[in-house]
């Protein structure tokens, strides 16, 4: 459960509006779309990573103090995949052989010719 920004009643986390004061809660209604808020008395451009790059188009900017496309800019846009390293060399050929099926097909194909030209 969390609570309503403005009357702090517990809510859903679904819920598209606070069900005591009727406060918007998602983006345009729907729960799939989050309605950020400014807590303080700063607007949400000033530390917005779309403001920064001139890529917002939100028609409240630089004056938002609730928006559909906020993004922290201290924050990375793509949190990069972890990597693994397998020290197993069995694992990382493994691996390569289902990264690269094309170049062992072909190199399936060569060899097969060269055994049929070696074979005459």
């Amino acid at each position: 459960m969390s609570e309503c920004p403005k009357c702090h009643q517990p809510i859903d986390t679904q819920a598209t509006n606070c069900p005591y004061c009727r406060t918007p809660l998602k983006g345009f209604g729907h729960a799939g779309i989050p309605l950020h808020r400014s807590t303080s008395d700063e607007y949400l451009c000033v530390s917005c990573t779309y403001h920064e790059d001139d890529t917002c188009n939100f028609p409240q900017r630089p004056y938002a103090k609730t928006c559909t496309l906020y993004h922290d800019k201290s924050e990375p846009l793509v949190v990069p995949p972890p990597q693994y390293q397998s020290r197993n060399p069995l694992m990382r050929l493994q691996r390569w052989w289902k990264r690269h099926p094309a170049a062992i097909a072909l190199g399936a194909i060569v060899l097969v010719s060269l055994l049929l030209a070696l074979g005459r």
